[in-house]
């Protein structure tokens, strides 16, 4: 991709609404993401180009690449695609943490999809094992969140 096509795509996805954008074409890889902190990320892949290198924003962070552990009990999964939140609010606790008994139907999170907030509720009874998620990242349709034993 050249370079200065390579600007534009960033300028064009940087003015839109979208939360995560991802292109691969000869050789590289450009991930970028747009949140409240707005983030694009350029990830350096095999032979770059030196010029395309130098492209990364100031503020850019490597992106997360995290393996999702096989997880033991029951996994609550995301609905749809969109940005987690693990309370109602900045200032407001979690719905709920690692040890915390919960009962079908509780509120275990938020995700945000085309500014709409949609409760994740729990499918199951039991102790939340694990939350394989952080508040504020973006998740994937069916990407396990919760594991409820």
């Amino acid at each position: 991709m050249e370079f200065e096509k390579m600007i534009e795509l960033i300028k064009t996805v940087s003015d839109s609404n979208l939360t995560q954008f991802q292109i691969e074409e000869d050789g590289f890889k450009l991930s970028m993401k747009t949140d409240k902190q707005s983030k694009v990320v350029v990830q350096k892949q095999e032979s770059v180009p030196k010029e395309i290198q130098s492209v990364a924003i100031a503020d850019a962070e490597p992106a997360e690449q995290k393996e999702i552990k096989k997880a033991e009990g029951n996994v609550v999964k995301s609905p749809l695609v969109g940005t987690f939140y693990s309370a109602s609010s900045p200032d407001s606790a979690p719905f709920v943490k690692v040890g915390d008994t919960v009962k079908k139907g509780q509120v275990l999170g938020i995700v945000e999809a085309m500014k709409l907030m949609n409760e994740i509720e729990s499918e199951f009874d039991g102790v939340v094992k694990e939350i394989q998620i952080e508040n504020e990242q973006v998740v994937e349709y069916g990407q396990p969140l919760f594991v409820i034993g």
